[in-house]
């Protein structure tokens, strides 16, 4: 009740922190123009009232940042043609979806190389052979479209099997030497599959980098010896293996092993790490092969398909004495899924 009266008389009815201001900067004006000062009084209260205009900026970002999935070339085209116009890098994360932590590492890597990333997502058949996952590969559009939003992708390319092989296609890319041996060995339809579908991919997006984990290693090098030998003008981007917090490598196919499984899955990254350590110290392959294969037996692996310590570059025998970096790749089957990994030799 005692404050009405002071706010009919001019000189005290600012409010204090107003009052303050005034006297401290300018303290004339407040003898010569109440009115003014009164007005600047109530300023700030106003001024932090409306809502809308708080929101409306945030509002034009989300709409900004808005996901974009393109299902159809001219969809593609269409999106991605006034980036490059305007000078931007463009970067390709290809994945078969069921998105995962290692997926959102290569968007991150991405996003921090490029101007705009672009993630495909699509399931390709041609690298399933008629005994393998096709039809129960884990997929879940809707949970990834939602993830890639939220990491700030730009644009998803989720083209159907009939836009990426139409009636009539009969074109496929032969890789080179890296594809031999080890995955070709057991699944020799895998990487003519790949090579044909990166190459697709590459040639529809037309990216400046496409980022590649490390987890599928021989697939990393295949995919760069097919970058190079057919001058296709974009620098692979390798990011390395994320990893549960017991070592075992993240992959969609983990979703398959069941509680006693996983709990034996994380013994095949130990045992690559064992091989690694011997063959840094001189060690024999074929002896390092033989017994890495018996202990995955003995510590409840139901088939060891390969391992072998290679030239971490051309996949190559590994030797020590050249003094070139080696890594150990290894692949091995839980029940119905077959786990691959791999690890540095450290010199």
């Amino acid at each position: 009740m005692a404050g009405k009266p002071k706010k009919r008389r001019g000189k005290s009815a600012q409010p204090k922190t107003a009052a303050l201001s005034n006297d401290k900067n300018r303290p004339e004006s407040k003898a010569k123009r109440p009115a003014r000062a009164k007005k600047r009084a109530e300023k700030p209260a106003t001024a932090r009232k409306p809502v809308a205009r708080t929101k409306k900026p945030a509002a034009a970002a989300a709409d900004a940042k808005q996901l974009v999935v393109a299902r159809t070339g001219s969809e593609l085209r269409e999106a991605t043609e006034p980036w490059r116009l305007n000078g931007a890098k463009l970067a390709l994360v290809p994945t078969m979806g069921a998105l995962h932590a290692g997926h959102f590492a290569l968007v991150e890597k991405a996003k921090a190389t490029a101007d705009r990333v672009i993630v495909s997502v699509f399931v390709n058949p041609t690298q399933f052979a008629p005994n393998e996952d096709l039809d129960r590969y884990p997929r879940d559009e809707a949970s990834d479209l939602k993830r890639l939003s939220d990491l700030g992708v730009d644009l998803v390319w989720a083209p159907t099997v009939a836009q990426m092989y139409p009636d009539g296609f009969s074109t496929r890319v032969a890789p080179g030497y890296a594809s031999k041996g080890l995955e070709s060995d057991f699944r020799p339809h895998f990487f003519s599959g790949v090579a044909t579908v990166v190459a697709k991919l590459f040639n529809q997006v037309r990216p400046h980098f496409a980022v590649f984990g490390e987890k599928d290693y021989q697939q990393l090098i295949v995919v760069k010896q097919l970058v190079r030998d057919l001058d296709m003008g974009l620098e692979i981007v390798p990011v390395a293996t994320v990893r549960e917090k017991d070592e075992l490598a993240l992959s969609s196919r983990n979703a398959y092993l069941s509680d006693a499984e996983r709990s034996v899955a994380p013994n095949l990254n130990l045992v690559l790490k064992e091989v690694a350590e011997a063959a840094a110290h001189g060690a024999s392959i074929a002896h390092l092969r033989a017994a890495a294969k018996v202990r995955l037996l003995t510590l409840g692996f139901e088939k060891v398909d390969y391992i072998d310590v290679l030239d971490a570059e051309s996949l190559q025998p590994f030797e020590l004495e050249a003094g070139r970096p080696g890594r150990v790749l290894g692949a091995a089957w839980l029940g119905r899924t077959r786990l691959i990994d791999n690890v540095g030799v450290v010199l």
